[in-house]
């Protein structure tokens, strides 16, 4: 299982969940005890996205990893 800290930004919403709904494994989105799956936009967006975020997930596919490569937090 991989996790990683991303910052998401309101007009980056939709390219993350299409590059979601791509894969084909569970994509999970949550801060402190909130879960949502990254492939559901009003989930995505109903999430604080003032917050860091973590990205969990369990495969492998390279146009995800670039997207969350590229919000990742340093």
């Amino acid at each position: 299982m991989r996790e990683r800290k991303i910052r998401l930004k309101p007009e980056q919403v939709r390219e993350f969940v299409r590059t979601s709904g791509k894969c084909d494994f569970d994509i999970d989105v949550f801060y402190n005890h909130i879960i949502i799956d990254a492939k559901s936009i009003l989930g995505v967006l109903g999430l604080d996205l003032t917050r860091d975020l973590t990205v969990q997930y369990n495969g492998y596919d390279q146009n995800f990893e670039a997207m969350v490569d590229k919000l990742a937090i340093a």
